[in-house]
């Protein structure tokens, strides 16, 4: 098997895992805008920050390309601990 079999195999793959990260987004950006309270919408764009943190490695994957990955582990650091930040501000705490 050469690497454009490979290539076939791999795009419907690709295409199917970015389709259902891209309707989970949407389900969350719902969340955001309707959530009832602030911690909802909080959780509900943390989870957008880690889909898009799981899109970038399935690119990553996808491509052969280690740059996403390594880009998706600094993006993944900043979004724990801004999430840290903005729980410590809504519980009332001072920084």
């Amino acid at each position: 098997m050469d690497q454009e079999d490979c290539r076939m195999i791999v795009e419907p793959i690709f295409l199917t895992v970015l389709g259902l990260l891209i309707f989970s987004i949407a389900l969350c950006i719902i969340r955001v805008f309707k959530g009832p309270t602030a911690p909802d919408r909080v959780v509900g764009l943390d989870t957008i920050n880690t889909l898009v943190i799981v899109g970038m490695i399935v690119f990553g994957i996808a491509t052969i390309s280690v740059i996403y990955i390594d880009v998706a582990i600094v993006y993944a650091l900043l979004s724990y601990i801004s999430t840290l930040f903005i729980a410590k501000y809504l519980e009332g705490g001072e920084f």
